[in-house]
């Protein structure tokens, strides 16, 4: 087992934002976190990464509980890909290396060089190396911070909305990117995501969350319309089109 989470409670002033979350994730294996607005789902992920320190529980990688690490450590451990990445004057080529930061102790070595271009290479990017980020789309700029936390050569990587505010080729494109990386390196994901069907589609587990604890977590094809319509509100029915589940609401 490559992740374990267990008992997690954040709390945020007298507020449990999330109570009693807990589940694991193996090797290769891609979980998406589902739930409305609010429900706590980006929290989550920054409990699980250090990022927020969580009232009660544990975040084990391999074993090694990341709140007993500091942020270099927990860097080598888990790669993040927040909702909104900032912009800069680096180019696409030094935004990838930074993910190298936890493992270079003084410079950067040809190794971290050859790993930034196989991940450049890898995301088809090699002709936008030498572009400025702030110049990038939204789509290029999302596959410079994954192809970041790739390079960190972590053991799980957070994407919290890896689609957000992406066109359909895009999206399309982002989450096959994401699959290969997970089937192609020793390495989990667990994303946050908005869209069913794209969760459906990519994901290999679905966790629902419901004010603030998990409702249900199951395989993509145990998913039921009574899970849907139970945590969002909302009747569903789930047909399948080209072999495909496609989330219908009634109505």
């Amino acid at each position: 087992m490559m992740l374990d989470v267990n008992g997690v409670v954040f709390r945020y002033q007298s507020r449990d934002v999330i109570r009693d979350i807990g589940f694991r994730v193996s090797q290769h294996e891609v979980l998406a976190i589902l739930g409305p607005n609010g429900v706590g789902k980006t929290t989550l992920l920054k409990c699980m990464n250090g990022i927020l320190r969580p009232k009660a529980g544990t975040v084990l990688v391999d074993t090694e509980d990341i709140m007993r690490l500091g942020q270099p450590e927990i860097a080598k451990k888990i790669g993040y890909v927040p909702q909104r990445c900032e912009t800069g004057r680096l180019t696409a080529f030094d935004a990838v290396l930074l993910g190298r930061k936890p493992h270079i102790t003084w410079n950067a070595s040809d190794h971290d060089i050859r790993l930034v271009e196989a991940a450049l290479r890898r995301f088809d990017m090699e002709a936008l190396s030498l572009r400025y980020i702030d110049e990038l789309s939204g789509g290029e700029l999302q596959k410079v911070s994954i192809a970041r936390a790739v390079v960190q050569e972590p053991r799980v990587m957070l994407l919290d909305e890896p689609t957000s505010s992406l066109d359909l080729r895009n999206q399309m494109e982002i989450l096959r990117l994401i699959r290969e990386v997970v089937r192609g390196h020793p390495v989990s994901a667990v994303m946050t995501m908005h869209d069913l069907n794209l969760a459906l589609r990519f994901a290999d587990t679905c966790i629902f969350l419901k004010n603030g604890t998990i409702y249900a977590a199951k395989s993509r094809d145990d998913v039921t319309p009574a899970d849907i319509e139970e945590v969002y509100g909302v009747p569903v029915s789930i047909e399948t089109f080209h072999g495909h589940p496609v989330v219908v609401p009634s109505g």
